[in-house]
């Protein structure tokens, strides 16, 4: 059972998150609650408003942490700086962009990071949400627009809430994995808010191989994608073993310092190999053993 103080803790996030979202309602359908559980949690009710369940759930959705771990501590790396930039950029001129570098670069923490902290800009994981219907549900969630209903009227409601809110933002990760049915969707509500929102895809070598075969085979639609995502790949990664060797030494040494790791850049490095999602691993572990 959750502790007082940690419920407190998931509504002092919940709080913060609700700047993100034009009304309660609408954060409400985000956090997967009605209304009135919302107005009573927001007001300080703890007990007997949702399940146990459901308050973990919330912590989940909030990324509140239910450990004594100490909390993870953002850094501004190269990845993150420049992922950053983009999303920015894509967000504030309704443009779209495809980020394709390798695996454990920091991708989905900027991703995530920047949808956690900017308005009207929503991350989704595709490898979760593959296919068609269950993607632009998830799209509709995050925006805090009804999902359940039946899929054309979900969908009709999602293009006319992103036509009608300020510089909307919708983050794609892994997109590799999404269905070709799934690709299609995209370009059809690509289509029916041009101008209107900024786009993200993102993803590590795969999705790059992914779009390139199905254009070279000339299945429909994969043409069209890359000409409206930039007709290019952005990354941020150096040619070389040697400059690719200092590019993830400079990260591993920035997050290990932040995150109080008690080994050296060096040693980090060599049981890692330059992913970041593995040095977060292997300094959770020091943290438990300490």
């Amino acid at each position: 059972m959750l502790s007082t103080a940690t419920k407190q803790k998931i509504i002092a996030q919940m709080n913060v998150h609700r700047a993100n979202y034009t009304s309660d309602s609408k954060h409400a359908i985000v956090l997967g609650i009605n209304t009135a559980q919302y107005s009573r949690i927001k007001a300080g009710e703890l007990e007997r408003v949702i399940s146990e369940a459901k308050w973990i759930s919330l912590a989940r959705l909030l990324h509140v942490q239910l450990s004594e771990i100490k909390p993870w501590q953002t850094v501004n790396t190269e990845t993150f700086n420049y992922i950053t930039t983009q999303l920015e950029s894509c967000q504030s001129r309704s443009i779209s962009a495809i980020f394709c570098d390798i695996a454990g670069i920091g991708k989905t923490h900027a991703g995530k990071h920047y949808a956690d902290n900017n308005q009207n800009a929503i991350y989704v994981d595709c490898s979760q949400v593959k296919s068609k219907q269950k993607l632009i549900r998830k799209i509709a969630r995050e925006f805090g627009v009804d999902h359940t209903s039946r899929y054309a009227d979900v969908y009709e409601d999602l293009v006319f809430y992103i036509q009608t809110i300020p510089t909307p933002l919708i983050i794609l990760d892994e997109a590799g994995d999404l269905d070709y049915t799934a690709f299609l969707e995209l370009k059809a509500l690509w289509n029916a808010t041009e101008y209107m929102c900024g786009w993200y895809m993102m993803g590590a070598d795969g999705l790059e191989q992914k779009i390139t075969r199905q254009k070279d085979l000339k299945k429909v639609g994969y043409t069209e994608i890359f000409d409206r995502y930039g007709n290019g790949y952005k990354r941020v990664t150096p040619n070389g073993n040697d400059a690719l060797r200092e590019f993830n030494m400079q990260q591993i040494a920035l997050v290990s310092k932040a995150n109080n790791s008690n080994v050296t850049p060096t040693q980090m490095y060599s049981r890692t190999l330059g992913s970041l999602r593995k040095v977060r691993i292997e300094i959770e572990k020091q943290h438990l053993i300490a």
